[in-house]
């Protein structure tokens, strides 16, 4: 039997170790982990970065699934390489989903006052959460965003900002919690829902997703 070759692409500042919780018959499926590259600039086009990260895909016909940001880079992605199907999961099909507080972002520019010096120097930060609750959250953030690189943080909160697919792509796979705040589903359409997913379903509905996306590649 010959093997449908998956191609994950993570979330933003997030290395492959979301998808951990994933589970697929190796028989049927090889799955390939794409990480995140350093942007050329800040001003680099997403096109030309998707171009760029297309040079990891080594085989034909695949399958792409990408997470958040993730989602938008592989329909990016697919632009540049014949895919089998293209699934998203906890993302956006078009510039139109985006909260209106992204749009309005985008005008005011508002995201460049983001903190990514936050997120790139998380372990100068950590020290100084107390709880239990604070400190777990603390090393999860530790271990699942791993890409701190403050050229790569501003480049992709601007990409996802001035992102322009104003239709969706034909044939795409849609996979959404009903409990995503950073992309509520009121602005959604068209996905399949998965009843009390938050935007991090990648990691606490790993099964269930893995069952949905096996049943849309053998239908």
């Amino acid at each position: 039997m010959q093997k449908t070759h998956i191609y994950f692409v993570p979330g933003l500042a997030a290395g492959p170790e979301i998808f951990e919780n994933l589970e697929f018959s190796p028989e049927k499926y090889e799955l390939h982990f794409l990480k995140w590259k350093k942007p050329l600039a800040v001003e680099e086009s997403i096109a030309n970065y998707a171009m760029r990260m297309t040079d990891e895909v080594v085989h034909k016909n695949i399958v792409l699934v990408g997470v958040s940001f993730g989602g938008i880079m592989v329909q990016e992605m697919s632009k540049f390489i014949e895919v089998q199907k293209t699934i998203i999961i906890s993302s956006v099909k078009s510039s139109n989903e985006l909260p209106k507080r992204f749009r309005m972002a985008k005008f005011t520019k508002a995201y460049k006052l983001f903190p990514t010096k936050l997120v790139s120097n998380f372990e100068d930060y950590a020290k100084y959460f107390f709880g239990k609750s604070l400190k777990k959250r603390a090393e999860i953030y530790k271990k699942y965003l791993s890409v701190r690189s403050k050229t790569y943080l501003n480049w992709s909160i601007r990409s996802v900002l001035n992102w322009e697919q104003e239709k969706p792509q034909n044939h795409l796979i849609h996979i959404h919690g009903t409990s995503d705040h950073v992309f509520p589903i009121k602005h959604i359409d068209n996905a399949i829902e998965i009843k009390g997913g938050t935007h991090v379903m990648i990691l606490t509905k790993g099964k269930k997703i893995s069952k949905i996306i096996e049943s849309n590649l053998t239908c």
